[in-house]
């Protein structure tokens, strides 16, 4: 047991990197640095080791391209000034218990730097110390630390407006789902970058007053340690404790100049490609900016009185700087090899390749230029937001994915027009005015209205454009009332739902199935690919959305399959054997107010005269019924739908199994808005109620 115990923490230490210790590790020697008296030798180590660190971050500031690159520089901020805190508290102590023993008792960065400021007049240093105070404290860490606050609030400010521009984006097709996830994380990752550089900001000023702190107290507590615990002469101990409260407050305050100005550019840089170097010199490099400069440096030079050897000598570098930058702007940019290779080569046809392919787009919607502030946003736009809706309303209810749609400007078509492109083909037309509201005629109204009229382009209903302010108008009057957007929406809504079938492919079908194998893999397993081919499964799947059917309950339509796969694998048949197993589905939208199904049957010598026409028909081809028999069929069937509908009942035909498949096809297209079952389709417990005949004998 301890074998295994020691075999355990052993493979744990391994795992332990040495640069993962390095936080915690400058932790302790920070807190040490509070607590525990060190010698002038480390301190002499310590402060170097603040200024390379300091003047390090600095570099590293200046050729940053975008403020996120730095994105630790919060935190690399917060530990050096504690450091740097840290080594003041270290020094003041030795100053105070030591500082009587001579110049070099603090160690000798802290004696150098004293002298190399105070340089005799001790007066003088002084004065210089505190200017280089007031200039990190008022100037750079102020205004440091404004910039931080304001780029914060803008950031934040400006978050919804970006994420609807990512959005946008999306559902237009300019990008895809992996940029439009890496875009929301450099956003994030943006917003709380600026907002912990607001408090960033306040450490460098807080460090700057705790730095005049510190000095007063030095210099004072010096004097009287100096005066009254050891003796000093007044003179000696001012000399002594001024040279080292000097020193050490320019030891800590280069390096938190330094991180001031880090911090001052860190926040003040504009997110570009290049960094501030290549920035400063490709924007200062102005031919104009640098003749007129010389100019006026040239007219102050032979000003009487003035130096006339300095200016006259700038204005002439000045001028010298200018014409090199204008020569090397209107230099032609050097030739690339492969611009080279052309203009010796003659000209001949670029060789196609299959970039020159384009592939077309399985969703999209071409306005016409005078619908594009339906697009726009910042004109109040709702167009992108109607079409996300779409999208999400129909993956739900359907049970796959939609595709985005791509929205593009078109102009070939009218102004005022649009279409809807599947898959390279337009498969609906429509018109709207923007600016103006559609007042759709839902079947009865109690007023005529003043405007255009026009049809609803979804339903083919008639409809009239009107005037916003005449919304309540229209309202009062029986109307249903859209804006442009809302229009666009709703027939784009329809197309989708009607095409549901051709919007399935392969690759979404994999998707659903793969979800589902992480609920239930057995069942994944033993259908894909032992029984069923994916290719079997996508044209099922097919043609049960192409009857109006949602496949959202992926669990039952597999466990059909996987059952109903030992005895066909035709995708037909597999559609009628997995139909009953949605049967609560396909019914739940067709009840009326009592719970109850209310149906259209056919006359049972019609029902029998087609079982056997099918049971003629040979195997492999389609059903053919006589034409008068089949126009009298479909006759039949739309007068009595019209006539359910009347009643204010949806429109369902139920007939017998043979059937359903074959009268579900013929009459797609020629009777709209009927719904077909079979017997076995519709739940045992399910209540149900005949109130239409359909007979084609044409004595009825």
């Amino acid at each position: 047991m301890s074998s295994l115990t020691l075999s355990t923490i052993r493979q744990n230490l391994t795992q332990v990197s040495l640069s993962s210790l390095s936080i915690p590790a400058l932790v302790l020697l920070i807190v040490a640095m509070l607590v525990l008296p060190l010698p002038a030798w480390l301190l002499d180590v310590l402060f170097t080791f603040n200024i390379a660190i300091s003047l390090m971050v600095v570099l590293i500031a200046i050729n940053t391209r975008k403020p996120l690159d730095f994105s630790s520089f919060p935190s690399v901020l917060l530990f050096a000034t504690m450091l740097r805190l840290a080594l003041n508290v270290a020094s003041t102590r030795v100053i105070l218990v030591k500082g009587h023993e001579g110049e070099e008792a603090a160690g000798q960065v802290i004696a150098a730097f004293g002298h190399f400021v105070i340089g005799g007049n001790y007066l003088v240093g002084f004065i210089i110390f505190s200017i280089l105070m007031i200039v990190n404290f008022i100037v750079v860490t102020k205004g440091a630390g404004r910039v931080s606050e304001v780029n914060a609030r803008f950031t934040l400010d400006a978050m919804p407006g970006k994420q609807m521009s990512i959005d946008a984006d999306l559902n237009a097709g300019v990008i895809d789902q992996e940029t439009a996830k890496k875009r929301r994380e450099e956003l994030s990752q943006e917003s709380d970058f600026f907002g912990s550089m607001d408090g960033a900001s306040k450490f460098v000023s807080g460090d700057a007053i705790a730095g005049l702190l510190i000095l007063v107290i030095n210099l004072i507590g010096g004097l009287l340690i100096g005066v009254l615990q050891h003796n000093m002469p007044l003179g000696e101990a001012g000399r002594v404790y001024s040279l080292l409260t000097i020193g050490d407050g320019l030891v800590a305050q280069i390096p938190g100049l330094f991180l001031s100005l880090a911090t001052a550019i860190i926040v003040t840089r504009v997110t570009t490609s290049e960094n501030m170097t290549e920035q400063a010199t490709s924007q200062l490099a102005n031919p104009s900016a640098l003749f007129i400069s010389a100019s006026f440096l040239a007219i102050l030079g032979v000003i009487p009185g003035m130096p006339h050897v300095v200016f006259l000598t700038l204005a002439a570098g000045s001028a010298a700087l200018g014409f090199m930058v204008l020569k090397r702007q209107n230099e032609p940019a050097a030739p690339t090899a492969a611009a080279l290779a052309a203009a010796g080569a003659p000209e001949a046809p670029k060789e196609l390749d299959w970039d020159d392919v384009d592939q077309v787009d399985l969703i999209g919607l071409e306005i016409g230029y005078g619908l594009i502030p339906l697009v726009n946003p910042d004109t109040g736009g709702q167009l992108m937001a109607r079409v996300k809706g779409v999208r999400k309303k129909l993956s739900a209810e359907l049970g796959f994915l939609i595709h985005p749609v791509r929205i593009r400007d078109a102009l070939n078509i009218d102004p005022d027009a649009y279409h809807i492109v599947l898959k390279g083909v337009v498969r609906g037309k429509g018109e709207v005015k923007v600016g103006r509201e559609m007042a759709i005629n839902p079947g009865q109204v109690f007023g005529t209205l003043e405007g255009t009229p026009c049809r609803e382009p979804a339903f083919g209903l008639e409809a009239v454009w009107i005037d916003p302010s005449q919304r309540d108008q229209a309202r009062t009057l029986g109307y249903t009332v859209v804006d442009a957007a809302t229009a666009v929406a709703t027939h784009l809504n329809k197309v989708l739902r009607d095409s549901a079938a051709d919007l399935l492919s392969h690759d979404e079908v994999q998707q659903l199935l793969d979800k589902l194998a992480a609920r239930s893999p057995k069942l994944v397993e033993d259908l894909v690919p032992g029984k069923l081919s994916l290719g079997v499964i996508t044209r099922t799947l097919q043609n049960v959305l192409s009857e109006g059917v949602p496949i959202r309950d992926m669990r039952s339509i597999a466990e059909a399959l996987t059952e109903a796969a030992t005895r066909t694998q035709d995708p037909e048949a597999l559609t009628s054997m997995i139909r009953p197993k949605l049967g609560r589905m396909i019914v739940q939208g067709l009840l009326d107010d009592k719970s109850g199904l209310s149906v259209i049957t056919l006359d049972p010598n019609l029902e029998q005269l087609l079982h056997n026409v099918l049971q003629q028909t040979p195997p492999g081809q389609s059903m053919v019924l006589e034409p008068g028999l089949a126009e009298r069929l479909f006759n039949a069937l739309r007068q009595g739908a019209r006539a359910v509908e009347e009643q204010g009942h949806p429109a369902v035909l139920v007939v017998s199994p043979a059937i359903r498949s074959w009268i579900s096809k013929a009459s797609r297209f020629r009777v709209s808005d009927l719904t077909i079952l079979s017997y076995n389709e519709i739940p045992e417990d399910q209540m149900v109620k005949v109130i239409h005949t359909v007979h084609a004998d044409p004595a009825k």
